[in-house]
């Protein structure tokens, strides 16, 4: 083994050798314990460029799963892929032909070239994605690669859409939508961003009224104005009443609508509506059954019912507006400051803007769905889910947003108006509508709706399309049923275990994938949900391209610091659904960390031979019963923080295990009682520990071992075995004493000094191994002790000083205990006032209390080793 661990040497190749081998396959289990299987789905990214922070932590912690179930003998399935990211992708390649000379690719180059563009850009993405998650070292089955836009997908998208119609869930309606003018598409509510503004705000005189807006742009067609039934201002106004008034383009007459909707403490208490260009207006039109008329174009201008201001845009046209206005006298008032809650497009980073138009629709309130036995709404069955603990959220605190958001759930349009992505199986002859899994027979007289599905319609079916057969799901005769019947895979690894991903996307994708997987399969898609943070940079930020100083980007990071190195930083210290920070100095010191396991290793198997025998440990000394005894608890309980889902305090005892107790300690005592049997398994064991959190410089290590046949990765996990507690808590009072002797030669330079004691056993066994870990002149057994009284152990024993370092010390201790009286005095003084203790938080008062009782054992030490010293110091004067 070399001096020091080279990852770039040892990582693709291992990566290799662990594919060829079919070690990523499914093995069926031989284990009655754990018989069950364990299957994943990897949540799919984008084939838009690369992998990201985000994308690495998911693989580090699924792929943390996967190995350790696999250890333990459970068969295990994770399934690879990548989502064709409809309105990203689209967005990215019709970017990249502008670039190249296409003022207009849509129509220049027609639909079928620009999807031959966008196909040719993904299968780089694609290829480019999977190396990157073969660089982190993600054990995935790459046999059963799947991809959103395969035709066994395609068929099942379509399938789930013709059910879901049938059915009535789906439907094509005219509502009101969230409009990208840039990338000339619906967006979802999921994909706007609320971002705080700042702008002007106009008060209008509308008649007899007075009427608030931010967007004057939007009035040309206001010919409604809305009130409170209950606002005492306007009793007087009756619903339906009319009136004249003068407005922007000239008279016109008005119409007096009561409805509770309003806000009487927002304004006047008077709002006109704007039905075409506001969710909230669209919804007061629907109720009173009132006309709406569109101002503003898909463009983002004007439209001619705008006059003298058609085609400008909404920057250009609403100072103009404001200043005609005026000059009319409506004017009434401006705000400058108004700030308020703008709606900007996630995917085009432009302002949304409403719109009315016929889409395609998810009703989640009809009542269709066969769940348990009975008729449910699509919301219903989403409830019931977690509410009956079919799925398991992880941190549970989800499970508030989760419900709030399930229970304000609206109809879901899905309907995109992009070329990319799996077109709406839907075609049209005249007033006729036609879907199905393929066009009508005389497909001739017949127009396919041009629109594509929402990406998450797709990517919502990803645990069990991914599973069923995917040649007999290419069979479009094939009955979903039979499918799901003859597909093997679905009917063992389906609900999956687990789904790991990022929170942002509980409404995103976990929501949909519930959705979609009760109504079509009648089985949740996954039965334990755990979700990661965000990264942040060492300030707490979030990491982003706009800010290229703080983000790291993992394909940098592997070829510097190893994959071992940045999976581990990405665990450990990561706690389910919290932000986590990661800066270039914690990623080195988990490539230090990797080091340590190699140099450990280096020692313990320098001068084995490779054909070394795997022998029974033989147990003699307190330190081989130690370690023996530590490597069973640390075996167990690393196994329950897995099974826990609690990462990264089985990763934090696996690290202190390695460095403190085996590399600190027992490396150290093995220098003067070595065995060999015993340094090799728990060599062996910490390797297999590890091995999920850092599964390259483990499997590297493991080649150099003696007598070991097979890959890591295959390897059995760790079983514990017994083991004496009373030996465990004997060396730990052998290591109280080296460590305060160690300590205290230190402070006090002590040069020569001795070491005594009463009676112990361990001591008694251990004065050798004392020497050589304090470099004390010796340890001896005396009747009656003197010296320096050791106070971090039940033993009695005491070092031996001089004189004057003696009274030095005292000197010392005296000075830290009036530091520690003093805090005393002051605890004991804040808890005897009355006021505070009602005032402060009770855990402010408890901490108060705390501490006072740290510090009280704190001064008790204290005094007792000044008294012994004093004592010492008194017998050395009288000789």
């Amino acid at each position: 083994m070399d001096k020091t661990y080279n990852a770039q040497q040892f990582e693709s190749t291992i990566y290799q050798d662990w594919e060829k081998s079919g070690a990523f396959k499914p093995v069926p289990s031989v284990n009655a314990e754990h018989s069950e299987a364990f299957s994943i789905v990897l949540p799919p990214p984008n084939a838009t460029g690369q992998l990201h922070l985000g994308h690495s932590m998911m693989l580090a912690l699924e792929d943390l799963m996967v190995r350790y179930w696999r250890m333990r003998g459970r068969e295990t399935v994770w399934i690879p892929g990548t989502d064709h990211a409809a309105i990203s992708t689209e967005a990215v390649v019709l970017r990249q032909l502008v670039e190249a000379g296409h003022e207009n690719p849509r129509l220049e180059l027609g639909r079928d070239k620009v999807l031959e563009a966008i196909a040719e850009f993904v299968d780089g993405s694609r290829s480019t994605i999977n190396s990157q998650v073969r660089a982190m070292g993600a054990s995935v089955d790459w046999s059963r690669e799947r991809y959103t836009m395969d035709p066994p997908q395609n068929r099942l998208v379509s399938e789930t859409f013709k059910r879901m119609y049938d059915d009535g869930i789906i439907y094509r309606g005219d509502r009101i939508v969230n409009w990208d003018p840039k990338l000339q598409s619906t967006v979802s509510d999921d994909e706007v961003n609320r971002v705080e503004e700042t702008t002007k705000f106009y008060t209008l005189q509308y008649g007899p009224f007075q009427i608030g807006t931010a967007r004057p742009e939007t009035k040309f067609g206001d010919k409604y104005v809305v009130v409170h039934p209950d606002d005492d201002r306007y009793k007087e106004f009756t619903h339906g009443q009319q009136f004249q008034a003068e407005w922007i383009n000239g008279p016109i007459t008005a119409t007096v609508i009561k409805d509770t909707a309003i806000d009487m403490s927002f304004g006047t208490g008077a709002m006109t509506i704007t039905p075409w260009h506001d969710a909230t207006d669209f919804e007061i039109a629907e109720r009173h059954d009132l006309p709406k008329e569109q101002v503003i174009g898909f463009d983002g201008r004007l439209l001619e019912v705008a006059g003298e201001f058609a085609g400008m845009t909404i920057e250009q046209a609403r100072p103009e507006i404001a200043n005609k206005l005026q000059q009319l006298g409506l004017l009434v008032e401006v705000k400058e400051d108004y700030v308020h809650s703008a709606a900007i497009s996630d995917r085009g980073k432009v302002p949304i803007e409403p719109q009315i138009m016929r889409q395609w629709w998810v009703d989640v309130n009809k009542k269709v769905v066969r769940w348990k036995g009975r008729k449910h709404s699509i919301k219903e069955v989403m409830q019931d889910a977690l509410k009956s603990n079919d799925i398991t959220i992880i941190p549970d605190r989800f499970e508030k947003n989760y419900f709030h958001w399930i229970d304000n759930l609206q109809d879901w349009c899905i309907s995109r108006q992009i070329w990319w992505g799996h077109r709406i199986p839907a075609w049209y002859r005249g007033d006729e509508v036609y879907v199905g899994l393929t066009p009508p027979e005389d497909a001739a007289e017949w127009l396919q709706d041009p629109d594509t599905l929402d990406t998450w319609f797709s990517s919502a079916l990803w645990t069990w399309s991914t599973l069923v057969d995917q040649e007999k799901a290419s069979d479009v005769s094939l009955s979903l049923e039979d499918l799901l019947a003859q597909s093997p895979d679905f009917q063992k690894y389906h609900p999956t275990t687990v789904l790991e991903t990022g929170y942002d996307l509980i409404f995103f994708w976990i929501a949909r994938m519930i959705l979609s997987t009760t109504y079509m399969t009648g089985q949740v898609p996954f039965k334990t949900l755990y979700m990661h943070g965000m990264v942040q940079d060492n300030a707490g930020k979030k990491m982003s391209k706009s800010h290229p100083e703080t983000t790291i980007d993992p394909l940098d990071i592997i070829p510097e610091f190893g994959a071992d190195a940045l999976r581990l930083s990405m665990v450990i210290g990561q706690s389910p659904g919290s932000n986590s920070r990661l800066y270039k100095e914690k990623i080195e010191g988990y490539r230090n960390f990797c080091n340590k396991i190699w140099n450990v290793a280096r020692y313990v198997l320098t001068d084995i031979e490779k054909d070394h025998p795997v022998n029974e440990v033989k147990l003699t000394t307190p330190a081989e019963h130690w370690i023996f005894g530590r490597t069973q608890q640390v075996v167990t309980e690393v196994s329950k923080l897995i099974e826990d889902y609690r990462f990264s305090d089985a990763g934090q005892e696996i690290y202190h295990f390695l460095w403190n107790d085996f590399a600190d300690w027992y490396i150290e005592v093995s220098k003067v009682e070595p065995n060999q049997d015993l340094s090799l398994y728990v060599l062996e064991t910490v390797l297999k520990l590890a091995h999920p959190f850092a599964p390259f410089v483990t499997e590297s290590i493991w080649r150099f071992m003696p007598s070991r046949d097979t890959q890591l990765i295959v390897a059995p996990w760790p079983v514990a075995r017994a083991y004496n507690s009373d030996d465990i808590a004997q060396f730990e009072e052998l290591k109280n004493v080296i460590g305060e002797i160690r300590a205290l030669t230190s402070k006090l330079d002590l040069k020569g000094s001795y070491l005594y004691y009463k009676q112990s056993s361990v001591l008694d066994s251990s004065q050798e191994l004392i020497t050589h870990l304090t470099k004390i002149t010796g340890v001896k057994q005396v009747s009656k002790g003197q010296g320096i009284y050791l106070m971090n152990t039940k033993i009695e024993a005491w070092l031996d000083a001089a004189s004057h370092v003696t009274e030095n010390f005292v000197s010392t201790l005296t000075q830290e205990l009036g530091q520690v009286q003093k805090q005393i005095d002051a605890s004991t003084a804040r808890l005897g006032n009355k006021a505070y203790l009602k005032g402060p938080p009770k855990e402010i008062v408890q901490e108060t209390q705390d501490n006072l009782k740290v510090a009280q054992e704190s001064a008790t030490r204290l005094n007792a080793q000044i008294e012994s010293l004093q004592g010492y110091l008194a017998e050395l004067n009288q000789k």
